[in-house]
């Protein structure tokens, strides 16, 4: 039984002593092992586990400091008695077990019919959750542990776990934010992009994600005009759509949204101009001064995802929409997640003050507040430089690996188009009229490889069928020509 408990405790990062410990915790509260039942000698279990007997020796200190063992003198260690009190598990299985001729035949409750919204059902983005165990994963925004600055990091964290920064960010914030991050973001972050804002313009948010979906929670109202780009990003098509039927679409160009009359009728602008999704293309100086002018004369309040500014190729990237925005009517959307871990889900709002403050009054009734831990962590990486030289080398290598697959490409995919980009972690790729994409994609996974089919990105199921997305930055260089070598050998069979 040991040996089979400890096996299911064997994760990865966690020390010997910790998976005895797990494994200790998880056998009692789930009722492998009950109150007062004895357990193995340090000796024993050692020998059982083929583990060093001091290892047990200081499991099993560690769980008697906390009342999950007793230990008895002369007797050994045993389950805690009060290990469970206050736990209602044995009387649920009473009640679940125990039925008479009585007692009534329970209808389970209908949801079909209660459910007035199935997000389940819209058009989103998939991608295989074991990516990772893939040798070319081509895919965007996923992780890649090679370029997370895990020392800097950790050293982060242990500062906020200081008893000084524990007094400030541990107490409930309600609808504050850790004013150190607000004051980096304020003052290193924003000023990137050109952007200047007070502390009462800024909200922090879990994930531009989560940004998007409290805009759209709070202005957007059945009859709202929203445009949107096409193809455009799926998740803010699917959050905006669950709030409006009335959603105009227009064709990007080469330059990302162009200049039309069909913006004239629209009440809100959803935009990424800094790197369009999904095309990576980036709207120019000029054309973002003429779309300000004709928000301006129409009333028109744009939404501005900058969800991948801060990578790029040029030394002079293009300034953001805001920095622009003379009338306050740039909603500003940006992550920080985006250039450490998607995990870490940081983003932030910088808008009027007044839409902000009604922001913070709708966050706090779904969340409160974003991980006032990872708010404080976030401060001091950015405060300590180490968010600018994560960016140097996050551009770093993804212009190298942009380098990389461009190559690749023209050697091994001379009839594929890529569309140019001026940085990002992914670039856009016509395929030839007759390979199908979803079906390539289908294809690719036996070979190895990982792309995202295109047609995600249109309005419409019916789109065309022939465009992927090809993301480089969970991909390391050396590794994108076998990539792409490996993507032709699977399109020779259309």
């Amino acid at each position: 039984m040991w040996e089979q408990l400890f096996h299911r405790s064997a994760k990865p990062g966690l020390s010997l002593q910790g998976q005895i410990r797990e494994m200790m915790v998880g056998a009692i509260l789930t009722g492998v092992l009950t109150p007062g039942d004895p357990i193995p000698s340090s000796r024993e279990l050692a020998r059982h586990l083929s583990v060093g007997r001091i290892t047990v020796v200081l499991a099993y200190q560690q769980l008697t400091e906390e009342s999950f063992l007793l230990s008895r003198q002369r007797k050994g260690h045993f389950i805690h008695p009060d290990v469970l009190q206050g736990r209602t598990i044995k009387l649920l299985r009473a009640a679940a077990n125990t039925s008479t001729p009585d007692t009534p035949i329970i209808t389970p409750a209908d949801w079909s019919q209660r459910l007035w919204l199935r997000p389940s059902q819209q058009r989103s983005i998939v991608k295989a959750e074991n990516w990772q165990s893939y040798p070319y994963p081509f895919l965007y925004g996923q992780f890649d542990k090679d370029l997370f600055p895990t020392a800097a990091w950790r050293e982060c964290c242990l500062k906020a776990l200081s008893v000084l920064d524990i007094h400030q960010w541990a107490p409930d914030q309600i609808t504050r934010d850790d004013d150190s991050l607000i004051h980096e973001i304020q003052t290193k972050i924003l000023p990137r992009r050109g952007v200047w804002a007070s502390p009462e313009e800024i909200i922090i948010t879990v994930g531009a994600q989560h940004a998007l979906y409290m805009v759209g929670d709070l202005l957007l109202r059945d009859d709202s005009n929203v445009g949107m780009e096409d193809p455009g990003y799926p998740d803010a098509r699917n959050v905006f759509a669950s709030r409006t039927s009335q959603l105009k679409f227009m064709q990007v160009d080469a330059e990302g949204l162009p200049l039309s009359s069909d913006l004239r009728d629209l009440d809100y602008l959803y935009v990424t101009p800094s790197h369009q999704c999904p095309t990576g293309v980036t709207m120019p100086l000029e054309r973002r001064h003429a779309l300000l002018n004709m928000a301006q004369e129409e009333d028109i309040i744009l939404i501005e995802d900058d969800y991948e500014s801060e990578s790029s190729f040029d030394d002079q990237p293009v300034p953001a929409l805001k920095s622009l925005d003379r009338s306050n009517r740039v909603i500003y959307v940006g992550s920080l997640s985006k250039s450490l871990a998607p995990g870490l889900r940081i983003g932030y709002i910088v808008a009027a003050p007044e839409l902000v403050q009604e922001l913070r009054a709708l966050r706090r009734l779904m969340i409160r507040h974003p991980t006032t831990f990872v708010q404080r962590t976030l401060a001091m990486f950015v405060s300590l430089g180490h968010y600018e030289a994560q960016l140097r080398r996050l551009a770093q290598a993804q212009k190298e690996r942009h380098a990389a697959l461009t190559a690749a490409m023209a050697e091994y995919l001379p009839e594929c188009r890529i569309t140019p980009v001026r940085g990002g972690g992914s670039c856009w790729v016509q395929l030839p009229d007759h390979v199908p994409a979803f079906e390539l994609a289908r294809v690719a996974a036996e070979h190895g490889v990982l792309i995202e089919p295109g047609d995600i990105f249109f309005r419409s199921p019916v789109a065309p069928a022939n465009f992927i997305r090809m993301g480089y930055q969970s991909i390391p260089t050396n590794k994108v020509a076998q990539g792409v070598q490996a993507l032709a050998e699977a399109m020779r069979k259309f």
